[in-house]
């Protein structure tokens, strides 16, 4: 069928986004709502899709072929229910990437930190040379965005997401699992079920390439173990973190690769890049052999993701850095590498908690991780799907944290504050709507 007339419910969203973009290029026509406008539902529109912000079945165009939906849509939506009772198809965003990558060999990429960057290096090692269709949960820096398409792709690079078991539509050639914390606890109710799903998503998978912490966990009759032990299959080693920079040398299979040039921060983006160059290395399937030289060249060139470790200002008497860490092990990971490189500096972290759900499921680790900062600021927990939960809001949680300076602000209370009592850096931590302080305070400051 061409020209499908296509509709998206929750467009703005990471995945959803990527998916219209695919489809406009496809040169199907799209429609679609969201909640708010933001640079992404801009791009779109300015792509050529037709977007609208309020509930309203009114602006819903006629003979509509089938509906693209994210679970972060409630049931109640009206738009949601309009076409329940239109019988129009329906489809989950991973059923459709499901059956896009499912066309030709593909690497994909999950876990509960670390996938984002990691799907951003693949997709950068690849393309342009190895003609790709990628699609990221982030805007990669490199593509300025979170879609990349060849003409005749003949690999497809997709990140795997595990809530709402999304991950299991995917049946890739090779599986990386970068991490598997606790998580999405709503969903799963327990880590042993969430490793279940991880454990059916790597069965669903030829080669599967895991972190060596998680890879006892996952039983596969191909696997390939990546990390920092000699017992490793990818072991990266003699590694050297300074800000904004990490060198390291990496044996594989293959050889040693010695002195490769990564520009990021902390140990977890070494593992990341490890992962990266692992995933395309077993990936036989597409024919994909490429070079030392190349490897080297693109883990050195590597621009990182909006919001992961992202320097917003690096000046003598500021740095500020965001970053979209949401769970308290992301949190630890990305405190701990700031704390590493910029040992002495007084170190403000604005947090804004995603879901109450999490916040209450994890209250103890957040309470415990936040205490590593100087300065502790709390935004009201962002709610996202959720509706609230008795007694769950920041000022909860700050009660659980030991240390003494610590508050919660309303977000036109944050610019004021931090102007009167500047840091020596500045966090800003979370995946809510956090990322709409980011340019005000970067200016502000």
């Amino acid at each position: 069928m061409t020209n499908k007339r296509i509709y998206f419910l929750g467009i703005g969203g990471i995945g959803m986004s990527a998916l219209a973009q695919y489809f406009l290029a496809e040169g199907d026509s799209i429609y679609g709502y969201d909640l708010t406008p933001s640079p992404i539902t801009d791009m779109l529109t300015a792509k050529g899709a037709v977007i609208h912000f309020d509930d309203n079945c009114a602006h819903i165009p006629e003979n509509v072929d089938f509906v693209v939906y994210t679970p972060a849509v409630p049931r109640t939506n009206a738009e949601f229910q309009y076409f329940i009772q239109k019988g129009t198809p329906m489809y989950k965003r991973a059923q459709v990437l499901g059956h896009i990558t499912e066309r030709m060999p593909s690497i994909a990429v999950a876990g509960t930190h670390g996938k984002t960057t990691t799907t951003s290096m693949v997709a950068h090692l690849l393309a342009p040379e190895t003609p790709i269709v990628g699609f990221i949960g982030g805007i990669a820096k490199n593509f300025g965005d979170n879609f990349v398409l060849a003409q005749h792709p003949q690999i497809a690079v997709a990140e795997a997401d595990e809530y709402d078991r999304s991950f299991l539509t995917l049946h890739p050639s090779v599986a990386v699992i970068t991490s598997m914390d606790a998580d999405h606890l709503d969903i799963y109710g327990s880590r042993e079920q969430l490793v279940e799903a991880f454990a059916q998503y790597a069965r669903q998978s030829r080669t599967l390439v895991v972190e060596e912490q998680v890879a006892g966990e996952i039983v596969h009759p191909d696997k390939r173990v990546y990390g920092l032990l000699p017992e490793a299959d990818y072991q990266a080693y003699n590694i050297t973190l300074k800000p904004n920079r990490a060198t390291f040398d990496l044996r594989t299979p293959d050889g040693i690769l010695q002195g490769l040039q990564l520009r990021a921060n902390g140990i977890y983006n070494v593992l990341n890049a490890t992962a990266a160059i692992a995933a395309i290395t077993e990936e036989t399937q597409a024919g994909i052999r490429l070079s030392r030289e190349h490897i080297m060249e693109k883990i050195r060139t590597f621009a990182g993701v909006k919001r992961r470790f992202d320097y917003i200002l690096d000046r003598e008497d500021l740095v500020y850095i965001d970053d979209y860490a949401h769970h308290p092990e992301e949190m630890r990971s990305f405190i701990t590498a700031v704390r590493n490189a910029y040992p002495g500096k007084r170190i403000c972290g604005v947090f804004q908690p995603h879901l109450y759900s999490r916040t209450r499921d994890f209250a103890p680790q957040f309470a415990e991780v936040l205490a590593l900062l100087d300065d502790i600021i709390l935004l009201p927990i962002y709610p996202a799907r959720e509706t609230p939960l008795p007694g769950i809001t920041s000022e909860w949680l700050l009660s659980l944290i030991g240390h003494p300076s610590k508050r919660v602000l309303a977000k036109e209370e944050l610019l004021p504050y931090l102007r009167a009592h500047r840091p020596d850096v500045l966090l800003t931590i979370g995946a809510g709507d956090i990322d709409r302080l980011v340019k005000p305070l970067g200016e502000g400051l």
